[in-house]
């Protein structure tokens, strides 16, 4: 589960990237999104609580982008 969790971010982080140099709105912002809450879970479940803060923090600032 964990394998599956942190390759599923990888993906989604870097098809997030993809799309915001290709300016592919909005689907970049969810992209990143999906990405960040994978890589928080998965921080989480292995406890690398540098990780939870960070996917936290980028969670929060690309949830803003949806909104704004």
């Amino acid at each position: 589960m964990d394998t599956l969790l942190k390759w599923s971010g990888m993906v989604a982080v870097v098809a997030g990237a993809l799309c915001t140099s290709l300016r592919i709105d909005p689907l970049n912002i969810w992209l990143l999104n999906m990405g960040a809450l994978l890589y928080l879970i998965w921080g989480y479940r292995i406890r690398e609580w540098n990780l939870v803060v960070v996917n936290a923090v980028l969670l929060a600032i690309y949830a803003i982008g949806l909104f704004v």
